[in-house]
Formats: structure tokens, C-alpha cells, sequence
């Protein structure tokens, strides 16, 4: 089926989608668009962004919609990264797989996908190139085997073949019809963009699902592969989810908490597992416990905190 498919020695360009509005994250009071919000005071982004620099990637496209130039201007004010980095915007928001569409100008050859608001632990994430490679893959689906069905139903469900071809993809499933699940980084060739153009909005939320583009592409007969070197991933949806994330990393990294070094920590001030971002301020007496403190926000003296998001302009018990 694939005979016309691209070279796979050309070189993989690094994208991610960061154009969502992410409205059940909007009781948050933050000027910070999903995708940048902090994860051990950087942004999710730039995670992803240092992922693809690990693999070699030296592009990528930024995806921005709403907010876009705050994206932007998160991304430009951390470290460089010896990547260069170009932004394609999305005028409309309609869906993952539009925004994939997007690209479709931009790129001519293979390109690793991340989802903006995702962040995971993936130290053998080169695996899927592997697998891309190896069997000249025309998509390779980044997955964890999962034994929550909850979690499975919040992302989408895999089904593969006994020659590890995946037979079907399926959106949110109620009854999961395997314990493979997606985990919203793929590795696509250009065959997807004309996927894209054959997939229809869906009936339940009138968006562009990728993974009915997916289906398409499983149906066309293309090589659509898995690859289970995700160890660990969390969709961010809601505030706690931001909470839960900082404190998995600090755990992950082995440290009580993390301080930037232009935070300003006022005498007597005590903080247990949380973390503390670029130029924020927390007074004198203060403590925090099970905390984020957003850059540049303040923690009032005296104050006690625990299980709190403290943005620039409120605090947060999500």
C-alpha cells in the first residue's frame, strides 16, 4: 500500500499543538494559556520542546491559537535551546485533526506530534523512531499498556493485530476493548494530511477527531504501528491536574522542592513539597505544603498554604 510513502532518511520535524482554549482549566484566574503553565516553573511546551532536542529533532513548529503570543512569549523568555523554532497559527478551533491540517504547508516530510497539554516521562521515547523505522511505519502511536479503565476512557483505546498492526483507534470508550492506551504523541508521515481531509466532525463534541483520521488511515490500508516506551503521562484537564503534575515531578526527581533561583524566600518561611517559580515572592512566616507558586505570584506573610495553586493573581485550591 505504502510504496510512495517518504524517504524515512529524511530528517523528523518536531511539532506541537498548543492552539486549545482549554476551557475547564479557565476557573484558574492566570494570563497563562494551558500549554505554558508550569510544570518545576517551565512551561509544558518546553518540556516537550527539550524532549525533541534529546532526540536529535532540530525543528519544530509550535501550533498557537488562542492566547498565541503568550505562548510565544513563554516559550522565547526560557533558555535557548539550539532548536529552531517556527509558529503556525490556527484561526479556528475545531479539533485536534484541523489543527494538524494546519500544518499540512509546512511540512514535507515524517514529523513527531505532541499534544500541548500533556505531560509524560519517556526516557525511551527514541523507541518510536525505532519502530518507525524498522517497519517503515506510516504512523506510530505512542501508547501505555493500562490497567485503569478510567484512564483509558479518558484518552482513547488501541487495538492492534497479532503482527502489532493497530486495527482500530476509539475515542473515549466507554467499555475499552483493550488495555493499549493512547497517550497523545504520534509520529506521522504526510499520508496523514490526506486522512485529515477525508475525516468528518464528529457528532458528540462537532470537532476534527485525530484519531477517527487515524481510522482512516488503518482502513486505507497504511502501517500504523504502537510503541509502549511511555512510562508515565497525565493529561492536564483541570487545576488539580496542574497540582498532581508538579508534585509527581518533584517526587519523579527525588526533591522535597524546587526553588528558581530568582525567587525572594522571606526570613522564617518554610516550603515542603512544593515549588516556587522565577521571581515570585513568598513573605516572612510563611509556609507552603503541597504547593505551586506561579512565577512573579506572591505568598502574603504568615500565610499557611497547602494544596494550593498560587497564580499572579489568586490562590487556587483546586
Amino acid at each position: 500500500m505504502n510504496q510512495d510513502r517518504p524517504r524515512f532518511s529524511q530528517e523528523i520535524v518536531g511539532v506541537t499543538l498548543a492552539a486549545g482554549k482549554g476551557s475547564r482549566m479557565l476557573s484558574l484566574q492566570t494570563l497563562l494559556p494551558k500549554p505554558v503553565l508550569p510544570v518545576l516553573d517551565k512551561p509544558i511546551v518546553y518540556h516537550q520542546l527539550e524532549a525533541m532536542v534529546r532526540l536529535g529533532i532540530r525543528k519544530a513548529i509550535v501550533v498557537v491559537g488562542h492566547r498565541g503570543y503568550e505562548v510565544v512569549r513563554q516559550i522565547e523568555r526560557q533558555p535557548p535551546l539550539g532548536i529552531e523554532i517556527d509558529y503556525v497559527a490556527q484561526e479556528s478551533n475545531l479539533g485536534i485533526a484541523h489543527c494538524v491540517g494546519c500544518l499540512e504547508s509546512a511540512i514535507a516530510g515524517p514529523f513527531l506530534l505532541f499534544l500541548g497539554d500533556i505531560y509524560f516521562h519517556a526516557p525511551r521515547l527514541d523507541g518510536m523512531l525505532t519502530v518507525f523505522r524498522e517497519h517503515q511505519a506510516d504512523a506510530v502511536l505512542g501508547a501505555i499498556t493500562e490497567q485503569d479503565t478510567a484512564a483509558i476512557s479518558r484518552n482513547y483505546c488501541i487495538v492492534t493485530d497479532e503482527h502489532g498492526l493497530a486495527r482500530q483507534v476509539i475515542e473515549k470508550p466507554r467499555f475499552p476493548k483493550s488495555r493499549l492506551k493512547g497517550v497523545g504523541i504520534y509520529l506521522f508521515t504526510p499520508v496523514v494530511f490526506d486522512a485529515i481531509r477525508r475525516t468528518s466532525r464528529t457528532a458528540m463534541r462537532d470537532e476534527y477527531e485525530i484519531t477517527d483520521s487515524i481510522q482512516i488511515l488503518i482502513d486505507l490500508g497504511y502501517d500504523v504501528r504502537t510503541c509502549t516506551d511511555i512510562v508515565h503521562d497525565l493529561n492536564l484537564t483541570y487545576p488539580r491536574d496542574l497540582l498532581e503534575l508538579n508534585l509527581w515531578a518533584l517526587n519523579h526527581d527525588g526533591l522535597d522542592h524546587y526553588i528558581s533561583d530568582t525567587a525572594r524566600i522571606g526570613p522564617g518561611a518554610v516550603i515542603e513539597h512544593s515549588v516556587v517559580g522565577a521571581g515570585a515572592v513568598v513573605g516572612a512566616g510563611a509556609v507552603l505544603k503541597n504547593a505551586v507558586v506561579f512565577a512573579g505570584a506572591t505568598v502574603p506573610p504568615g500565610r499557611r498554604l497547602e494544596d494550593v495553586l498560587v497564580t499572579e493573581s489568586e490562590i487556587c485550591r483546586p
